[in-house]
């Protein structure tokens, strides 16, 4: 059986908005705006990758065992959930057991880990299903990189957001800086996403790609609200307005 098709096997139990697309579109931002303003839950799905990439990195087993195989044991049995706090920024903050991760997982290093390891099957099989199970409640937008290909082919309104790769690492680089972190320059985090593009792409399993029926927003040109409106409108009209 493919990937697909054990994925899919579990129900929908509500309308499912998956957003795709490259680091440096907006998607998070957008996403979580488009959340609030429908009303629905907002499941960051590459935070679940980065928290088992940040944990693989702090696992003394790292000296003695490969990264792979580290990152493959941790996503199998540590508990990942998502909890809102309005208080906080952002206010979905990601937990493994327990503890909040939201404000380490957003580092360089683990950046590229991440995307070291979300390409790992094993690490898929661990957290493909939960992905599934955490959006078939319904009301729910998914974001990340094959959310209308694999995770959630079937949902309701798909989109795909893309932007040139100097306005994304323009964008990177903001948000590097916003954190207190020691930056890197304009041209390494261009390097850093161009590589990250080539290696998400490029990956045997999964690889980025537009579903062949997402709708496309290239948002170098737009400013958020205008890209929130736009998604806003196409998903009321998609599900309420048939």
């Amino acid at each position: 059986m493919k990937e697909e098709d054990w994925v899919v096997a579990i129900p929908k139990l509500g309308p499912v908005i998956a957003i795709d697309g490259p680091a440096g579109t907006g998607k998070s931002t957008a996403t979580r705006q488009l959340a609030d303003a429908l009303g629905f839950v907002h499941i960051d799905t590459g935070a679940l990758y980065r928290a088992v990439a940040l944990l693989s990195r702090k696992s003394p087993q790292i000296a003695t065992q490969e990264e792979a195989e580290v990152a493959a044991s941790l996503a199998g049995r540590v508990h990942l959930e998502f909890r809102r706090n309005p208080e906080k920024n952002p206010a979905n903050r990601i937990f493994a057991d327990g503890q909040d991760l939201t404000d380490q997982i957003r580092t360089p290093e683990v950046t590229m880990a991440s995307s070291r390891i979300s390409a790992l099957p094993a690490v898929r099989a661990a957290l493909l299903g939960l992905q599934r199970r955490l959006g078939c409640r319904g009301r729910a937008i998914l974001e990340g990189r094959d959310i209308g290909t694999v995770i959630f082919p079937d949902a309701d309104v798909k989109f795909f957001l893309s932007a040139s790769v100097d306005e994304r690492a323009k964008r990177r680089l903001i948000e590097l800086e916003a954190t207190g972190v020691d930056a890197p320059t304009f041209e390494e985090v261009k390097a850093q996403i161009v590589e990250r593009d080539r290696g998400d792409s490029s990956r045997a399993v999964a690889p980025l790609k537009k579903a062949g029926d997402a709708i496309e927003v290239d948002t170098s040109q737009m400013t958020l609200d205008e890209v929130v409106q736009m998604m806003v409108q196409t998903v009321r009209k998609r599900l309420w307005q048939k």
